[in-house]
């Protein structure tokens, strides 16, 4: 539907008013705006768990897409949603079967690649593409078992989709995410120093193995959150901390609220794309991120192997 800027304010009004509202005043504040918002919240809440993860394993590449926490997640929230018929609902126990399946591949994660408490990237890298591999392939497992009459709604959500948005799940997700920023912010100087390397850290106050757990939780926590509510929407968390550290440099005082803001805004620039390309045709949002994502996760490879190259 389309709908003028110049319409906005008298739509606003029937909002407001209390009034039966009309088609186009449905269209604007009942389906679009509590979208707009729900994208922002998920790419703010992608965004700094990224960031968070790149400073706890000191590796630009790491993100929940990547190391395969988003897919851990998916599966929790498949076999939860198979398990209780409810995989649209938002519910309480799906978000726990999510959360269930992001904190353990964190933790398989962290027990193949820590060698002698070091986090190689190379080993890092390998075992979050394998993780990935293995839980994506058994979310099609479990796929596979769904009756047809749920499998386009379920494909659509495990590629990312944001569309089943309304303004409680908005109200209950940004309460949420709000205070695993504020958690994440409250440790930006600790993971400052965590970056110089775990000894260095340690010689200055902080206890890294402590700090790796507690961030480890909170972004498992955030990540099953998300994945719960929007399926897998990649790369936003690479993508999004990477730039700003360009731009604004590595203090994670500034850089996670940064995060926060320009994730925030990168997904909702990617939904308008996904509901616009091929309009009236909706895309999901991950294909897009996906796309976008991709080709910067290889140019990252690629920078660091002209570096390697040019150290050696």
């Amino acid at each position: 539907m389309a709908i003028s800027w110049r319409d906005i304010p008298s739509l606003f009004l029937q909002w407001v008013g209390g009034g039966p509202l009309s088609p186009p005043a449905m269209v604007l504040w009942e389906i679009r705006l509590p979208r707009i918002l729900l994208a922002g919240i998920i790419g703010g809440v992608l965004a700094v768990v990224g960031a968070s993860l790149q400073a706890l394993l000191r590796n630009a590449l790491a993100d929940p897409y990547v190391l395969g926490v988003s897919s851990g997640a998916a599966l929790g929230a498949v076999v939860g949603g198979l398990v209780s018929h409810s995989l649209h609902d938002a519910s309480l126990l799906l978000f726990l079967w999510a959360f269930g399946g992001s904190l353990l591949t964190l933790f398989i994660l962290y027990r193949i690649a820590s060698v002698h408490g070091l986090l190689p990237v190379q080993t890092l890298l390998l075992a979050g593409v394998v993780i990935n591999a293995i839980f994506s392939a058994l979310v099609l497992f479990a796929v596979a078992m769904v009756e047809p009459s749920r499998l386009f709604g379920l494909l659509s959500w495990l590629m990312g989709s944001i569309g089943s948005a309304d303004y409680r799940i908005v109200g209950v997700l940004f309460v949420y995410g709000l205070a695993g920023l504020v958690l994440l912010i409250g440790r930006a100087e600790q993971l400052n120093l965590l970056t110089l390397g775990d000894e260095s850290a340690k010689s200055l106050g902080v206890e890294p193995e402590r700090l790796k757990r507690l961030v480890f939780v909170i972004t498992a926590l955030l990540t099953g959150a998300v994945v719960s509510l929007s399926g897998m929407i990649g790369f936003i968390g690479m993508m999004v901390p990477h730039a700003l550290r360009l731009v604004i440099g590595p203090d994670h005082r500034v850089l996670l609220p940064a995060a926060a803001v320009v994730g925030a805004a990168f997904l909702i620039l990617a939904d308008l794309l996904a509901r616009s390309l091929l309009a009236p045709t909706e895309l999901p949002v991950g294909v897009i991120t996906a796309l976008l994502g991709g080709p910067f996760f290889l140019y990252l490879l690629w920078q660091r192997r002209q570096g390697a190259i040019i150290n050696d």
